[in-house]
């Protein structure tokens, strides 16, 4: 009897399990990043001054990206707008997984109160809308690069924090744990010790997850003029900016920025999803 053919023998390409394709995805978003801060460095603020005699040039070989009604290149403007966006996502989501993991542990070993507030205020968070909440924590915190990572450290923790708190409490449950806490162990001490290296991968995968969210909020606010200042190089300025000129043909000044955006998103969703496999063993099953 023969044997039934596989994908691998019928295209030629060996299959990769969840790891190695969660390690690929790793590698090609550290290439993104690598070239974008690489691109930043090397580009610059040259790109960025004005030059009305080269103004709204369509891409060229000078140009690839081509140039604004300033006559500032658009490759430097979008290449320095991601780096700045990814420096956002990245302060924005590691904050984040910080206050989820910390609310979620003391739910876990404070016992019952702590449990009730903790659930409390998760359940008051969830309840108002992102944009709203990110709008008025950046504001009321200055606005700028400072606001919005602080606005978005402070509104992206509660659906990460619901996971970790139950995480935490299924945990406490076991049966090593209850002999620690009979033998006179501090809270502090069991979450550290015993709740905080089972949740790991739990966190590598909220943080994971979060950062698209972070980056794509980020966008959102500034290109409503509610985020970054209009001086900065932020993706969503420059989207937004560039809704003035697309009537008049100059495509280029949005498709270019759109289009790193959604790679640098995509990417890192990509990695996310290929993370949860991975380290998830429950994912297979949903």
């Amino acid at each position: 009897m023969k044997a039934r053919p596989t994908s691998e023998s019928l295209t030629g390409i060996p299959h990769l399990n969840g790891r190695q394709r969660m390690l690929l995805a790793a590698a090609a978003a550290a290439l993104l990043f690598a070239v974008i801060f690489a691109a930043s460095l090397l580009l610059g603020e040259r790109g960025l001054a004005v030059s009305l005699p080269e103004r709204s040039l369509a891409p060229s070989l000078q140009h690839p990206f081509g140039t604004d009604w300033l006559g500032r290149d658009m490759l430097s403007r979008t290449v320095q707008g991601l780096a700045l966006s990814i420096q956002v996502g990245l302060l924005g989501a590691a904050g984040s997984t910080f206050i989820a993991a910390g609310l979620g542990l003391m739910a876990g070993a404070l016992g019952r109160t702590a449990d009730r507030v903790i659930s409390w205020l998760i359940d008051v968070s969830l309840s108002v809308p992102h944009l709203v909440m990110l709008i008025l924590i950046a504001f009321v915190c200055g606005g700028g690069l400072k606001g919005v990572t602080i606005g978005i450290m402070l509104t992206h923790w509660p659906t990460l924090a619901r996971l970790i708190r139950a995480e935490a409490i299924q945990l406490m449950s076991a049966e090593y744990i209850q002999v620690s806490r009979k033998l006179g162990r501090s809270p502090l001490w069991v979450a550290t010790r015993h709740l905080a290296p089972h949740i790991g991968p739990q966190l590598l995968i909220g943080f994971l997850m979060l950062f698209p969210h972070a980056v794509l909020h980020e966008a959102a606010i500034t290109f409503l003029g509610l985020g970054m200042s209009p001086h900065q190089p932020a993706i969503g300025i420059i989207l937004s900016e560039s809704m003035r000129y697309l009537s008049t043909g100059m495509w280029w000044l949005a498709v270019f920025p759109g289009l790193g955006l959604l790679a640098t998103v995509g990417m890192f969703g990509l990695l996310g999803r290929h993370a949860r496999e991975a380290l998830d063993p429950r994912s297979s099953h949903i």
